[in-house]
């Protein structure tokens, strides 16, 4: 593939938009894991004494916690996609489909920077899944 996809200016403006993503990434997870990773099922309810409370709160509790190591795990997923998509512009290789090879239009890759897959490709992903 000796054409070039894209311009320096062009990926530039995708480099700077990939890290911008992921401090705004980063920082969310970060609150998360001050919010919930670290706080005791106690601290996280409110509750300041050891007692126990009522189980509806218990569950409701244990909920929102799953719910938000749920959140941080997808936090987690999506700076590893960011970090695999700076380095493929650090190699070159930016923009390009990792099943079929063919470039990934730019409408695609404005909309997710990070992106791996042309949407044919992503498509037949997910029906194999």
């Amino acid at each position: 593939m000796g054409k070039k996809l894209f311009l320096k200016k062009e990926l530039d403006k995708y480099r700077e938009k990939l890290l911008k993503l992921k401090e705004e990434v980063m920082q969310n997870y970060k609150s998360i894991s001050e919010e919930v990773l670290l706080k005791s099922p106690q601290e996280g309810a409110g509750e300041i004494s050891t007692h126990t409370f009522h189980l509806a709160d218990m569950a409701n509790d244990t909920f929102e916690r799953d719910l938000s190591l749920n959140i941080a795990s997808s936090e987690s997923q999506m700076l590893r996609e960011i970090e695999h998509a700076l380095k493929k512009i650090e190699q070159g290789n930016f923009g390009i489909c990792e099943m079929c090879q063919k470039p990934i239009p730019k409408r695609r890759l404005n909309a997710l920077p990070f992106v791996r897959l042309c949407r044919r490709c992503q498509e037949k992903s997910e029906s194999q899944e």
